[in-house]
């Protein structure tokens, strides 16, 4: 928490991302504990690391 800072903003979010293969976009949260592949295509899209997870799509959008 900051100085003077009452409610600590959090630290993740929630990304609307872009498949680099198809073009398909889903959401997906930028630290995931799991791998996630496109729906359409299965081409990864977002691989754990540990804390915040690696993106391989291209991020459209930060949701929230």
């Amino acid at each position: 928490m900051r100085m003077g800072e009452l409610i600590p903003k959090p630290r993740s979010k929630f990304l609307r991302v872009k498949c680099p293969k198809c073009g398909n976009e889903q959401t997906a949260f930028d630290r995931a504990s799991m791998a996630l592949s496109c729906n359409v295509c299965e081409e990864p899209l977002l691989i754990p690391k540990g804390g915040k997870a690696e993106i391989k799509a291209e991020v459209v959008q930060e949701l929230g």
